[in-house]
């Protein structure tokens, strides 16, 4: 997750006043998507989610 402009290859989402973008290649990949904003014991962050089988990185759902 990171903050980014918009290109020609990206899909945009508005939901609750935020803007999300993401590259359609790469959606088609992983969706459904899910981010949420968590608050826990252990902090607070956004928690994405996804249909993407975990191969490395921080698997098919991190908090970030």
């Amino acid at each position: 997750m990171a903050l980014d402009e918009s290109k020609e290859n990206d899909e945009i989402f508005d939901d609750r006043g935020i803007t999300y973008v993401i590259d359609k290649v790469l959606l088609e990949q992983v969706k459904p998507v899910k981010v949420d904003y968590v608050e826990s014991p252990f902090g607070s962050g956004f928690s994405i989610g996804s249909s993407m089988k975990a191969g490395g990185g921080c698997g098919s759902s991190c908090s970030c």
